[in-house]
């Protein structure tokens, strides 16, 4: 699901969930080469997702989103922070606009 609307992913593969079915641990695959793991943390009851690098892992983003009610939709805040290691080209792929906006559209394609 990820690789429709994350600029540049060709692949994501989960590698361990928490009891509630949420994602715990993610490798990520771009095309340019780049290969990282990240660890994901929730605070379910303020709707907040974390996710970091798993350690040694270059190139990869930590950051978090949190998901708000606002009239009739829902605001999203979202922070990322790149590591050392990441390149330009690759930074271009975490512009916050462009990822809220595909996952914006993936969802509105694929409402019930």
């Amino acid at each position: 699901m990820l690789v429709r609307w994350v600029p540049g992913l060709v692949g994501a593969t989960l590698v361990e969930s928490r009891k509630d079915g949420l994602p715990r641990e993610v490798i990520f695959e771009f095309a340019a080469n780049l290969r990282y793991t990240l660890l994901y943390t929730y605070d379910v009851a303020e709707y907040v997702v974390r996710w970091e690098p798993r350690e040694h892992d270059a190139g990869a983003v930590r950051g978090f989103a949190q998901f708000s009610p606002i009239g009739d939709g829902t605001r999203v805040t979202y922070g990322l922070e790149h590591e050392a290691g990441r390149k330009a080209a690759e930074r271009l792929l975490d512009d916050p606009e462009m990822l809220i906006g595909s996952f914006a559209s993936f969802l509105h394609e694929h409402r019930d």
